[in-house]
């Protein structure tokens, strides 16, 4: 059983403590943007000319994984191969992941225009094949307002729906943000996306259902409303862009004061000048152990040490970017 396991069966009991909040690192970006989702190789004074390479950014997952911190490292059907080859998970406590599949609105490479479009569904990875592997994985939908889009993304969700019930697989949903204009009020979208996703549970049994939701922080209202609605529904949020460290430790903080158990992030740890000193603070500000702007503090002064020049003063990396943190 990983540290994963045992904290979703704590959550599903009702015995939540602040230490059971699930942190994932959502390294999966090789099947969306690609090269540029390993990120910059950053020199010392955070300069880089160059992205990682795979075998650098493998190396980058597994130094995550030795750090036993996070909860689930989810990364694509390919690199976890090798990861389990290599040895990486022997005798870890962390949880791998595959992405199960690459709807179109993830195909963001450079000067691809596909994601301006209603998102369609598409699946790579074999569910019965990675079952070797693991039997956890992220399955995304997007929707749209768009019926045929939406009609076609849910049938291909019932197809993954009973593809994982046939192999023994279990999964978390993301469900984005629509990704092109829906004709809703901007005020109204994140009820429309609480709608879509419990009417698209709504005729799946337990043993159908998703181990927890990976959906954007559209505010405090909106994840209330959900976190509220059904209690059994884990409610995860996603990470977004990289930010500043504020934001990073903001989120964190909100996300979980408003109902969420879990944080999947994958640009704000993997853009990070410190991506590990980085985890460590969104653990302690997770537990309640720092506050957000506390953590930022830490993490410069953890900067500090290890020589590493940050990409922000400390001022400028205390400051709240994004605007749905601003409450």
């Amino acid at each position: 059983m990983t540290r994963f396991d045992a904290k979703i069966a704590k959550i599903r009991a009702g015995n939540y403590k602040r230490t059971d909040f699930i942190i994932a690192d959502a390294k999966d970006g090789d099947m969306g943007p690609s090269i540029p989702s390993c990120g910059p190789r950053l020199e010392k004074d955070c300069s880089y000319t160059r992205y990682r390479t795979r075998t650098e950014f493998l190396d980058q997952i597994k130094a995550v994984i030795t750090q036993d911190i996070v909860d689930i490292m989810l990364t694509s059907a390919s690199n976890l191969e090798l990861l389990t080859e290599s040895g990486a998970y022997a005798g870890s406590n962390v949880k791998p992941a595959i992405r199960a599949n690459d709807a179109t609105d993830i195909w963001v490479g450079r000067g691809a225009t596909y994601a301006s479009q209603p998102s369609r569904p598409y699946r790579t990875a074999s569910l019965s094949v990675n079952r070797r592997h693991t039997d956890l994985g992220l399955y995304s939908i997007t929707f749209n307002n768009d019926l045929d889009a939406d009609y076609n993304s849910l049938l291909a969700f019932l197809d993954f729906v009973e593809d994982a019930h046939d192999n023994g697989f279990n999964y978390f949903l993301e469900v984005f943000n629509p990704n092109v204009d829906t004709g809703i009020l901007p005020d109204l979208q994140p009820h429309f996306v609480n709608d879509c996703i419990c009417r698209a549970l709504a005729g799946l049994t337990r043993a159908q259902r998703p181990q927890f939701l990976k959906i954007p922080f559209n505010g405090p209202k909106a994840l209330e409303e959900l976190t509220s609605y059904d209690p059994s529904l884990i409610v995860g949020v996603l990470g977004g862009g990289a930010g500043t460290a504020r934001d990073t430790f903001e989120l964190i903080h909100q996300a979980e004061k408003y109902g969420a158990r879990v944080a999947l992030f994958g640009r704000k740890i993997n853009l990070a000048e410190d991506p590990l000193a980085m985890v460590k603070f969104m653990r302690a500000v997770a537990d309640g152990d720092l506050r957000p702007e506390e953590a930022v503090k830490a993490y410069h002064g953890a900067l500090q040490a290890g020589g590493q020049t940050p990409m922000r003063t400390l001022s400028d990396d205390t400051v709240i970017t994004e605007k749905v943190l601003m409450n």
